[in-house]
């Protein structure tokens, strides 16, 4: 674990609070880890997420499936 000292505004004193006593955490830092966590399942881009490098990786390892035409690709897809 981290520790930091920092400084914040009344405004952000008062959010840290309200978040602490909504979800019935112990202090803000644990406040400060869940707005953490949902910022980074809400704001950050997929493509920045481990798991998505992993799935990108195995996809681009896969062996490339040649359809030709559009129309074999049609007949192959029952269209």
């Amino acid at each position: 674990m981290v520790q930091a000292i920092i400084n914040i505004d009344e405004h952000t004193n008062r959010i840290l609070n309200i978040i602490k006593a909504k979800y019935n955490l112990k202090d803000k830092s644990s406040a400060i880890d869940l707005m953490a966590t949902q910022y980074e399942e809400e704001i950050l881009e997929p493509e920045l997420k481990p798991e998505y490098i992993e799935k990108a990786k195995k996809i681009i390892q896969q062996k490339a499936v040649d359809v030709g035409s559009v129309e074999k690709l049609r007949d192959r897809l029952g269209l």
